[in-house]
């Protein structure tokens, strides 16, 4: 017996000296899975790379005050809003890390936008899709969703989708993509052409290309907790604002430090707010919050169609009024430099909703104070509210 053999030997299980130990060498290797793996994440990084970079688009100030503001319009993408980026990154991290299974559904809990785009992935890999969202959310992102192959399971209380995802992954043999958990992991946000890392390379060529401030408004927290990494990773010194809607915990969640915050009552701007913290929000990375009256929302995303002829989703407002609030400070303070917000979705998917005056008097929202101080501010350069 070799020495090496002589070490691996132990009494067998009546106590006497036995045999060596034997090596357990359990190969679970599918030649078919990996085949299908393989060609899964080549269809995902293909879509990638045919999906031009979006635009940087630039609202219209006085050249005079010194002060730029863009919006990263991320609706130009495939399915029409910045969780495209995420859902990409979702699915390969789901794929590279096994638990996304060919015949086995994708369930994910959703406001609609990241499930829109997830079922465009899906569907491009070949596996079924399940969005679990509340009863509220816009017709139009259900018939996209369907439009993609996709179901929708509708919800009437908002704060279930995560268990109702959970359970209906554990009965099908699916896998919950859980967006809320893995946004801010999933993506890359060193590099690799993430949107922080693509506004810094759009702005490069004008007068101010490091900007003072990057807007980004919460759903998952995934994109603002990239664009904060990012910038503290490349030692910009670009301050990062998150703004949130009314019936939100994400603003009174930073400002206690109580990750346990949670609110009863949905948002009523889709795509952000939430009603517990999101454990891809990363509070301490980012340096300012505003707590946006939904209506302030409203009346800047009509602003935005004014001022560039765009419609835009409430998320988008949201941005838009703390963008403008914030270029506002700037200007009264004497300082130039840019100012970065996004341009989330498009509007069409909500003319039942923030473009309806119906639907604002059914909520209870007077938009035209906050529209008069928009308006006020981009005659006079003068913020009131």
């Amino acid at each position: 017996m070799s020495t090496a053999e002589q070490s691996q030997s132990r009494p067998d299980r009546d106590g006497a000296a036995g045999a060596p130990i034997p090596t357990v060498d359990v190969d679970r290797t599918d030649p078919d899975y990996r085949s299908w793996l393989k060609e899964a994440v080549r269809k995902v990084q293909a879509d990638a790379n045919r999906t031009a970079d979006t635009h940087l688009l630039r609202f219209p100030l006085p050249e005079e005050w010194g002060v730029d503001l863009y919006l990263k319009d991320e609706s130009t993408h495939p399915t029409g809003s910045l969780k495209h980026r995420l859902a990409r990154s979702l699915f390969l991290y789901g794929l590279c890390n096994g638990w996304i299974r060919p015949g086995k559904p994708v369930i994910e809990s959703s406001s609609g936008s990241t499930a829109v785009s997830e079922a465009y992935f899906a569907k491009l890999v070949g596996v079924p899709f399940i969005a679990v969202m509340p009863a509220t959310t816009s017709r139009e992102k259900t018939r996209l969703i369907e439009f993609h192959g996709g179901t929708c399971h509708l919800v009437q209380d908002p704060r279930t989708v995560y268990e109702v995802s959970a359970r209906l992954a554990a009965e099908s043999g699916g896998h919950y993509m859980d967006q809320f958990t893995y946004a801010e992991r999933a993506t890359d946000w060193r590099g690799n052409n993430n949107i922080a890392e693509s506004i810094y390379h759009q702005l490069r060529l004008e007068r101010h290309p490091e900007p003072a401030w990057i807007v980004a408004t919460a759903g998952t927290g995934g994109t603002s907790a990239t664009i904060a990494r990012y910038v503290h990773y490349m030692q910009y010194d670009t301050r990062v604002c998150v703004p949130d809607p009314e019936n939100s915990c994400f603003f009174p969640g930073w400002l206690t430090g109580d990750p346990g915050t949670d609110c009863a009552t949905a948002s009523r701007i889709e795509g952000i707010g939430r009603p517990r913290m999101e454990p891809s929000f990363l509070p301490a990375a980012i340096d300012r919050m505003m707590r946006v009256p939904d209506a302030a929302s409203v009346a800047a995303v009509r602003a935005l169609e004014t001022a560039i002829g765009r419609k835009a989703g409430g998320s988008t407002g949201t941005g838009l009024w703390s963008a403008l609030k914030i270029v506002a400070e700037m200007r009264a303070e004497g300082r130039t430099g840019s100012v970065v917000t996004l341009l989330c979705d498009p509007g069409d998917r909500y003319l039942d909703k923030y473009y309806s005056d119906d639907w604002l008097a059914a909520q209870g929202l007077d938009i035209a104070p906050y529209a008069r101080t928009i308006e006020t501010f981009l005659t006079t350069g003068t913020w009131s509210e």
